[in-house]
């Protein structure tokens, strides 16, 4: 390890986070020769950032409430390990300014703003207060905290529908509501207070105005405490999900060079107005006439934060430690270069063919693309990042957010970043646990998105069920058709190498298959293969498309590259038992297959197709998760769309609606009950159809 810098730096850096944020500080501190120290929950106990710093101590049970979030644990971790300087990541802590005040009445450094900063941005209302006074344009709306249902209701129409309900102290989309009438605004109002209460332990709620078809855009600032501040650019953040960011870039492709350097300038003197140090976002929303108002401060670092970082060469957690250790900004407003384009995806455990509901479980694989000399050239002149805490065999918990890592690309221009980005998420092999890698390839090569034209509505205009089995079939599945005939004759000519062990020697044969494959496993083409010792020659239903395979195939490898008629392509292999049913991934696209010697094909059509097991009897957790409650009991009549229980999961609650009538019959669980996929929580008759 490198010796700390002299007069300058910290000794130790305790992180108060978990996960790849955890990682990604730690490696900055190691960089500059600062010790580490990291802490972890139970159920982060064998978790890469604990073995990444120079020391981990545990800090408690599992829930965040009594480890990630319980700052007299954190205080008693500072205290053990003698740390002198604190970074909180982003989450928990991040933006709590009675955890900043404490780290300081003990002497010790909060890598952040002062405290009082911290409440003030922290606060929707008393933000935007702050925000007029700075001459920073703010959204019309409601400044005093709202309770009362009716209340609301005359505020709104006030405002002019539709409005936003949000929490005074919310963020990352809980205690928000959308609202565009009176009964959803008397709806919408309890239940962003309840999820204000219960996330952040305050109720208080306001009344905004809602912008029409808005984007997303946040400019980074960096400030020293010592009156210097600068902003680094933009960020676009307007593809979002539920208000969960799910892909990000930096330049924004909408905003104007004018309208950028207007909210930066406005965004520095939020910063001056507050006093400001250390790194902050300031988030704007922008209309369709580049005219953009002020939705909120954050006061940390951002998730998004790596592409400000690829397109402006600086290190922002380098620049918080420096500040925080009283050091100036070590350059000025004129010293910041934009270059490049950089975009990054969010690899959520999540699946995107259940309405996206969380995921939890243990990564059995899990293989990053090859990144740098590794790659070749399959990402051109593109630099790709990855920013993760798990390897293979990390343990997904349903305790706290369900991101797996960051993936970031940087090229010359956006199309070469956004191709890249693909090209890397078809390398990246997740299994064990559902993910949205098929979701972001999707999303990445969608015509609005490749062509900048969306806003914040965009997949829920686009994408209202997520990858249903319609935009998960290839428009044109030769190409996979013709990948799976060339994996299975690769897959029996190695079952018959192990039953007779021939000499090696070069494969001419030619194989005649029927390929079963589509939805329901019932359409059919017809294949020729003949192996060549590259790849293969494949004919499918009258079409010739040749193979050569890149770095070769065996059976068991999770990923197969290849040109086909001279186009790149990677496909993630997944073989049924047997090997008679192959699942083929790639370009955001999947089909499942079942290739059969062509004489075998009029048996396989007798067989009957297997029974779906009959699940309208119950209630299935759609999620692995936590029974909050239950909303019926036994012998209660319910009507189809009726609420029947809360299940959270991953920090949110989910509301479980009955999807026919019926009468509740058993309880299968109970309130505090820990579920898995699939459980069955309640059981009841349904009326029998005359």
């Amino acid at each position: 390890m490198k010796k700390k810098e002299p007069e300058s730096l910290f000794s130790t850096l305790l992180v108060a986070n978990r996960g790849e944020i955890a990682c990604r500080i730690i490696g900055t501190a190691r960089r500059l020769g600062i010790a580490t120290v990291a802490v972890y929950s139970e159920a982060d106990a064998d978790a890469p950032h604990t073995r990444l710093a120079d020391r981990a101590i545990a800090i408690g049970p599992a829930p965040a409430a009594e480890s990630y979030l319980n700052i007299d644990r954190i205080l008693d971790a500072v205290r053990q390990s003698g740390a002198d300087a604190v970074h909180p990541g982003y989450g928990f802590l991040s933006e709590n300014p009675a955890f900043a005040a404490r780290l300081a009445e003990a002497g010790v450094t909060f890598v952040g703003p002062p405290a009082a900063v911290i409440a003030s941005m922290g606060d929707k209302i008393e933000s935007k207060k702050i925000a007029a006074e700075a001459g920073v344009n703010i959204i019309p709306g409601h400044s005093s905290p709202v309770r009362d249902p009716e209340e609301a209701v005359r505020i709104a129409r006030g405002i002019g529908y539709p409005v936003m309900l949000k929490a005074a102290a919310g963020g990352g989309g809980k205690g928000m509501r959308l609202v565009r009438d009176d009964d959803a605004c008397r709806a919408g109002l309890a239940a962003a207070i309840s999820e204000s209460r219960n996330a952040f332990g305050d109720d208080r709620v306001f009344v905004e105005k809602f912008i029409e078809n808005p984007h997303h855009v946040e400019i980074q600032i960096i400030a020293d405490g010592l009156g210097n501040v600068v902003w680094l650019g933009e960020r676009d953040c307007t593809i979002q999900r539920r208000h969960q960011k799910v892909l990000e870039e930096s330049p924004s492709p909408f905003l104007t060079a004018e309208t950028r350097r207007r909210m930066g300038e406005q965004a520095v003197a939020l910063a001056r107005q507050v006093g400001y140090r250390s790194a902050g976002t300031v988030e704007f929303v922008v209309d369709g006439e580049q005219n953009f108002y002020f939705l909120e401060m954050n006061t940390r670092l951002q998730v998004e934060h790596p592409v400000t970082e690829l397109v402006t060469g600086l290190d922002l957690v380098e620049l918080m430690l420096r500040v925080a250790a009283g050091q100036p900004l070590p350059l000025r407003q004129d010293q910041v270069k934009c270059q490049g384009w950089a975009v990054e995806a969010r690899l959520y455990a999540e699946d995107p063919e259940r309405d996206f509901l969380p995921g939890s479980g243990r990564l059995s694989l899990y293989r990053p693309p090859a990144m740098g000399a590794d790659a070749g050239n399959v990402f051109g002149n593109a630099r790709v990042r990855l920013d993760d805490g798990v390897v293979e065999g990390t343990a997904i918990p349903v305790f706290y957010d369900p991101m797996i890592g960051k993936l970031i690309t940087h090229a010359a221009d956006r199309a070469t970043a956004l191709d890249a980005l693909r090209a890397a998420l078809d390398r990246f092999c997740v299994r064990g646990i559902p993910s949205n890698l098929l979701f972001l390839n999707q999303l990445c090569g969608h015509p609005a998105v490749r062509e900048g034209r969306f806003t914040t509505a965009f997949l829920a205009q686009e994408f209202p069920q997520g990858l249903t089995p319609d935009l998960l079939t290839p428009p044109d599945p030769a190409p996979f058709l013709a990948m799976a005939a060339l994996l299975y004759a690769r897959l029996a000519e190695a079952r018959q190498a192990v039953a007779d062990r021939p000499a090696p020697q070069a494969q001419a044969a030619r194989t005649d298959l029927t390929l079963f494959h589509g939805r329901d496993g019932q359409a059919e083409s017809e294949a020729a293969v003949t192996l060549t010792a590259e790849g293969a020659a494949v004919t499918v239903d009258g079409r010739r498309l040749e193979i050569r395979l890149r770095g070769g195939w065996r059976p068991g490898l999770p990923l197969a590259e290849a040109t086909i008629d001279g186009n790149e392509a990677a496909f993630q292999v997944e073989v049924g038992e047997g090997g008679d049913l192959l699942r083929l991934s790639g370009g955001g696209r999947r089909l499942d297959v079942r290739p059969l010697e062509r004489r075998l094909a009029p048996l396989a059509r007798r067989m009957p197709p297997p029974k779906k097991p009959d699940t309208a009897r119950f209630l299935l957790s759609p999620m692995p998760g936590i029974l909050v409650r239950l909303l019926a009991a036994p012998g209660d009549a319910v009507k189809a769309g009726q609420p029947l229980a809360v299940v959270e999961a991953m920090k949110m609650e989910n509301v479980l609606q009955a999807q026919h009538d019926g009468v509740v019959e058993t309880l299968h669980a109970a309130g505090g009950d820990s579920l898995l996929v699939d459980q069955p929580i309640l059981e009841f008759r349904v009326p029998e159809k005359r």
